[in-house]
């Protein structure tokens, strides 16, 4: 793990290097927890590196990733259980660490839905349970399926192992015809020492922690070995319904109560923030003496219909956050300082540590950002830790609070080494020689080699093979190095002309050490199933800077098909005229992220070997909703001024999901302007342009909710 530079500090380039880092060690922290039952990282560190992530993206949305953590829900559904597709997707929560977090939360949902500050808004607030997510479908009142979250889209099938656990009704009376429940299965503190203490009488193995046990009892392939762990579940939500349980949150948790199951005693109905605050701190002074484990407290908007207007982000629901209880403090030696290239050059610090426990995690990174970071200066050249720098040999403090990875937030100078010596920062790139430049203005020193530099060249080949992007089975980050190194694969092209290039390349791979017969053919061939790509993945996957993964969405969206980006691409490269416009137009795409797409297009290696690649793929179209019969289905729309029947955010949702195109600006393109009170320079321009203006009276009614 790495420590982190202030995220106000990051550069655009530290910034994707900082993000491809947490990427994948998100992702392999996923697969411990979710798969193996075997976490590598504790809560707290891996909601430091999940939160940072997420700060990121947020300061630089244009660098989100394909494989970014923020898209993730749990991890892919192991091998042993059937598979099951959820009715509803299970999604995870947003994570906050401070008070101020909750003010802002709850500032958020009122700017969302138009609610005055000073208006009544209930929440329910709830213990946040360390367990395992199970969705339990119930029809005509019979349990018939119990499913884990996996992957948020498709889980496992444990139904036979959810019927053994007493807390989970098998029948039930006066539900829904369709009810599902969702919740925690946990193990209580008692029951987890008591069955570590059978299965060392028994010479089995013992587990680290209740969570750990209980997920790794609920995935028993043999329902009799759940049967002999003490498991128990909480329900604390729903997923498909054939009818509504209630109006309100707390009223249909109170009829989950009532149908029969464990509701945790400690929810509450709270009166905005102050009321949340208190009670999350009387659920943390009574954290130590439950029996059962905690990581924080749950909010939730309480008025269901506010729920339903909120909606959801791609992994996260509007109304909830967790708030999660705070990590810890330790201090360790600095052993070494390392230099990492990223794909787009940047040179990111690394601090090698004495391994510390923090939070019941070892850690021994932590990533130092850049070499203002480390002389204690932020991007201002103001000072950060009273101005101390780090060097080789300080005792520092490392805490994993609201960040991706360890954070160093001091250093003790009273055991500063006599002989230590500020550190100078490398000139030449440690991987290939060629100039480190920092160009003025920016925080971050980049590798000038380009194409000729190796760490690059990697590092951008395992972007192409991230979740988000290709995803290839079998050919992930260890294996791309592999590869690389012996010449195999220099660019993505290469990938899919393996077997053409090397003949009988099964003959080959299988000889090699960690590789048989039966992986390599599965490796071909899971080369051949990703030929044919989206191309919203395939944007991504290109690793283009600023390009991120849900920008990459909307030029998809946006242009359809990839014939249709290339030619828009091309004709932007003046960058003016209306494809230009057209492009910058696109809501969520600036002049930055348009750039540097154009100068991809435009660098004439680049494109070859963009070229070479889709050579090599069927590129799928991207699908637009069904929108037949919608009055604005193709059409472009800018809204400007403040409405007043609705949120802007939710003007803009409704129109694209009637299949229109939102943008940000006006131009010759622009098919109609909604316009409210204030809506100045837009308003103006459409008028010149002979642009189509209605109030939001007008919009309503042309969309038929007037």
């Amino acid at each position: 793990m790495t420590s982190q530079i202030e995220i106000e500090a990051l550069t655009r380039e530290q910034a994707a290097a900082e993000l491809a880092r947490l990427a994948s060690a998100l992702a392999a922290a996923d697969e411990a927890y979710h798969r193996q039952d075997a976490p590598e990282l504790s809560d707290a560190e891996y909601d430091a590196l999940k939160r940072r992530n997420g700060a990121i993206e947020a300061r630089f949305p244009d660098l989100k990733r394909s494989d970014s953590p923020s898209e993730q829900v749990g991890a892919a559904p192991a091998e042993g259980f059937s598979k099951v597709t959820h009715a509803q997707a299970m999604l995870s929560l947003a994570n906050a660490f401070d008070a101020g977090e909750i003010g802002e939360f709850d500032t958020r949902i009122r700017k969302y839905l138009g609610i005055p500050g000073d208006a009544p808004l209930a929440y329910t607030a709830e213990p946040k349970i360390d367990g395992l997510s199970l969705s339990l479908r119930y029809e005509a009142g019979q349990l018939v399926q119990a499913a884990t979250r996996g992957d948020g889209a498709v889980g496992e099938n444990v139904t036979a192992n959810a019927r053994t656990i007493a807390d989970i009704p098998q029948r039930l009376y006066g539900a829904p015809e369709l009810l599902e429940v969702r919740g925690e299965v946990y193990m209580g503190r008692a029951d987890f020492a008591a069955l570590n203490a059978r299965q060392q009488e028994r010479g089995g193995k013992t587990f680290a922690n209740p969570r750990n046990a209980a997920a790794g009892s609920l995935r028993q392939l043999d329902p009799e070995i759940t049967r002999d762990r003490p498991l128990r579940f909480f329900a604390y939500g729903w997923g498909a319904l054939s009818q509504p349980l209630g109006e309100r949150q707390s009223a249909a948790i109170a009829r989950l109560d009532t149908l029969g199951f464990t509701t945790n005693p400690l929810t509450a109905l709270c009166d905005g923030p102050a009321e949340m605050l208190t009670h999350y701190a009387r659920i943390e002074e009574q954290r130590a003496t439950l029996d059962y484990d905690i990581d924080g407290v749950v909010y939730k908007v309480d008025d269901l219909a506010l729920q339903e207007r909120l909606g959801f982000r791609s992994t996260t629901p509007r109304w909830a956050l967790a708030h999660k209880f705070p990590a810890e403090l330790a201090w360790t030696r600095l052993e070494a300082i390392d230099i990492q290239v990223g794909r787009t050059g940047a040179l990111s610090p690394v601090a090698r540590l004495s391994p510390v426990t923090v939070g019941g995690v070892v850690v021994s990174n932590a990533t130092l950002h850049n070499e203002d970071y480390i002389k204690g200066l932020d991007s201002k050249g103001e000072q950060i830790r009273g101005g101390k720098d780090i060097r080789v040999g300080d005792w520092v403090q490392v805490y994993r609070a609201g960040d991706v990875i360890p954070k160093i937030s001091d250093v003790d100078l009273a055991r500063r080494p006599a002989d230590s010596r500020p550190y100078a920062f490398p000139t030449l790139c440690p991987e290939c020689g060629s100039d480190a430049v920092r160009e003025p203005g920016d925080a971050v020193r980049r590798c000038s080699g380009g194409l000729i530099c190796p760490a690059q060249a990697v590092e951008k080949l395992k972007h192409f093979v991230s979740r988000a992007a290709f995803d290839i089975d079998g050919l992930g980050a260890k294996q791309v190095e592999q590869f690389h190194g012996d010449g195999w694969i220099r660019e993505p092209a290469d990938i899919f002309t393996l077997r053409a290039r090397f003949g009988s390349g099964v003959q080959q791979l299988k000889n090699r050490e960690g590789w048989g017969a039966k992986s390599a053919a599965k490796l071909f061939q899971a080369i051949e199933d990703k030929r044919r790509i989206s191309l919203a993945r395939l944007i991504f996957a290109l690793g283009i800077r600023h390009v991120g993964e849900s920008a990459s969405n909307l030029i998809a969206l946006h242009y359809g098909s990839w014939e249709a980006v290339e030619q828009a691409v091309r004709a932007a490269q003046d960058r003016q005229g209306p494809a230009w416009e057209e492009l910058i137009g696109i809501d969520g795409v600036g002049a930055v992220m348009a750039g540097s797409l154009v100068n991809a297009f435009a660098q004439e290696a680049e494109r070859a070997s963009i070229d070479r690649l889709v050579a090599e793929l069927e590129v799928i179209p991207a699908e637009r909703p069904d929108t037949s019969g919608s009055p604005v289905t193709g059409k472009t729309l800018v809204f400007t001024g403040s409405l007043e029947k609705m949120t802007r955010a939710e003007a803009k949702a409704r129109a694209e999901r009637l299949g229109a195109k939102v943008s940000g600006s006006v131009s010759a393109r622009t098919d109609l302007l909604i316009a409210g009170p204030g809506s100045g320079s837009k308003e103006k321009k459409a008028a010149d342009l002979g642009v189509e203006i209605i109030d939001e009276d007008g919009w309503l009614a042309l969309i038929g909710e007037a």
